[in-house]
């Protein structure tokens, strides 16, 4: 009944914890944290949600009651890669699909290349089997991200889903209304 309900969850400084995937509560999990006390809600559904002794608007945003650092380093994941690759191959250019990307060194382990941020690069398959044979370097040098440059990427990858009570807290950088 309300499977179209879920949450954004912002960090107590009202930023979103997470763009890509955007941080989202489904409902249940929402009021929980409000009656819980460890998050408040920011805006609401027009759908109420009743208990015997309690009827309450169902939380469109919620934020947390304390702020939580996020992480002075970025996980080395492959998700992680491909993101700040923004899901480009860096040797053709083309955008694919997280499943149609591999993991590729630039420089091959057996020339003792490292699996590391500065010599992993997204691949489509076509081009990291094409790259070996003719040297082709990537578009762009690998390097390690902040958190502000994935933050930065994930902005790029709206949800299929984005209710009207969240675009503030979404799009800092979008023009205001005159």
């Amino acid at each position: 009944m309300f499977q179209n309900c879920p949450a954004l969850v912002l960090n107590a400084d009202f930023q979103p914890l997470s763009y890509f995937p955007l941080s989202l509560f489904n409902w249940e999990d929402a009021v929980k944290a409000v009656v819980k006390g460890s998050h408040a809600v920011v805006a609401e559904y027009d759908q109420v949600v009743r208990s015997p002794s309690t009827e309450m608007r169902l939380p469109s945003v919620i934020a947390l009651r304390e702020y939580v650092r996020p992480p002075a380093r970025v996980a080395f994941t492959r998700f992680n890669v491909f993101l700040r690759d923004r899901f480009r191959c860096q040797y053709c250019g083309e955008q694919h699909l997280r499943g149609e990307l591999t993991f590729d060194h630039v420089i091959p382990r057996a020339d003792g290349g490292q699996t590391s941020w500065t010599n992993i690069v997204a691949a489509c398959s076509p081009c990291n089997m094409r790259k070996d044979r003719f040297r082709v370097k990537p578009l762009r040098a690998p390097f390690e991200p902040t958190q502000f440059d994935l933050l930065a990427a994930q902005r790029l990858f709206p949800p299929n889903f984005l209710h009207e009570s969240w675009a503030d807290y979404l799009y800092w950088d979008v023009e205001l209304e005159k």
